[in-house]
């Protein structure tokens, strides 16, 4: 399910489900050496899969052990922030979330053409897609959000 900018053709979206599911997820590190990851994070990182399981075949002595240990605690700080920035977005301010999603990366024109207008817009349209607990599809009409930055 997730909330994104009706008409948008690109897999962007200021709410997603998926990204929501990642605050569940968890890598910790054991006393004894060995790591929990949950099952999600493999989806996500499949690199991370040999790594856990190499610390957890390796003897505590070994000295291999610090490479993998540093390629988990690499996807750890990924997670993090990961659930940081989806929090944000999801706390903040719906234009705040649109624009963090929608302003374009490269510097230059089509960033100064999205600040013109997203300064002078005082809505955005939304679509919607979203799911029954059975997984049946919901039909939503856009949904017109206007925005409180604006000063009209």
């Amino acid at each position: 399910d997730r909330i994104f900018l009706h008409g948008d053709t690109e897999d962007k979206a200021i709410f997603n489900e998926m990204d929501k599911s990642k605050l569940d997820w968890a890598i910790d590190f054991a006393e004894d050496g060995k790591v929990s990851v949950s099952d999600g994070v493999f989806t996500q990182w499949p690199q991370v899969r040999m790594a856990v399981q190499m610390l957890g075949r390796l003897p505590p002595t070994s000295g291999q052990r610090a490479i993998f240990k540093s390629q988990v605690e690499k996807v750890k700080v990924a997670l993090d922030q990961t659930k940081e920035s989806f929090m944000k977005k999801f706390t903040g301010k719906v234009s705040d979330a649109y624009h963090q999603v929608y302003r374009p990366l490269e510097e230059g024109e089509k960033q100064d053409y999205f600040d013109s207008v997203f300064e002078a817009r005082d809505y955005v349209t939304f679509g919607i897609d979203c799911h029954t607990q059975s997984k049946e599809d919901i039909t939503l009409p856009p949904i017109k959000y206007i925005f409180s930055h604006t000063k009209k």
